[in-house]
């Protein structure tokens, strides 16, 4: 007999390839990181405006709890999406490792401020009226610094961009298997995030070291935690505003 074509017919090769095609470019695992992120980046860039339309920075300064309470309502809203976080057990070793790094990346953030270190020239973050602390508006900063932006920017940084530079499909690959390219680009963009470039590049660099070798996104959160809750302490006790 013979043998039968096993070229598939023309019609079904097209839309095979047109399914293909119009797969969506970020699922809606990616979508549950991006969105928060893109929330708080949204408030960065609305502060901006208002600042440039005549606004004081002080008067701005409660649009802090606004957009804290916007991310956390995203991260409430997409919480099932959220699988890596599922598991809390974090090793004492791994739990020690990433509570050290948070202490060094702190020293390193207050010490890298050269003026070629730094991007702009930020207003930062005054919690003082008429030479008094508003001690409500410094818990509502710590608050959403040490436990809210960590767990914002990991979900978006570690567990979506640095995976799904190297495939799409983002959740099937393992933290310990990231590729050189996804963890400098990712590093990179994490820094020029930042005002202080160069700080948040080796912050960058540190908290990825941690999720790649700890193969848990609690570790980076950890540490991205502590640096930023002791920040906010350093702050308040040196009055350096601006690295708010």
């Amino acid at each position: 007999m013979p043998e039968k074509d096993q070229t598939p017919p023309a019609s079904a090769s097209a839309a095979g390839d047109g399914s293909a095609a119009e797969a969506p470019m970020f699922s809606r695992a990616a979508w549950a990181r991006i969105l928060p992120f893109i929330t708080y980046i949204l408030f960065i860039l609305v502060a901006d405006l208002l600042g440039r339309l005549g606004w004081n920075a002080h008067d701005l300064r409660w649009l802090y709890a606004v957009k804290i309470s916007a991310v956390m309502l995203m991260l409430v809203i997409f919480r099932r999406h959220y699988t890596e976080l599922r598991d809390a057990r974090l090793g004492l070793g791994a739990a020690i490792a990433a509570l050290v790094t948070g202490a060094v990346v702190l020293v390193l953030w207050v010490s890298l401020d050269a003026d070629w270190m730094i991007i702009g020239s930020p207003d930062g973050f005054n919690p003082t009226t008429d030479g008094r602390i508003d001690w409500l508006m410094v818990a509502v900063r710590i608050f959403g610094a040490a436990l809210v932006v960590p767990v914002m920017e990991e979900l978006f940084w570690r567990s979506f961009l640095m995976r799904w530079i190297d495939n799409a499909d983002f959740e099937k690959v393992e933290p310990a298997k990231i590729s050189l390219k996804a963890f400098v680009v990712t590093t990179l963009l994490f820094g020029f995030e930042h005002n202080l470039w160069l700080a948040g590049i080796v912050a960058g660099a540190a908290f990825s070291i941690l999720y790649v070798r700890h193969r848990t996104l609690w570790s980076p959160v950890l540490a991205h935690a502590l640096t930023n809750g002791l920040l906010g302490v350093w702050i308040v006790t040196t009055g350096n505003w601006t690295y708010w």
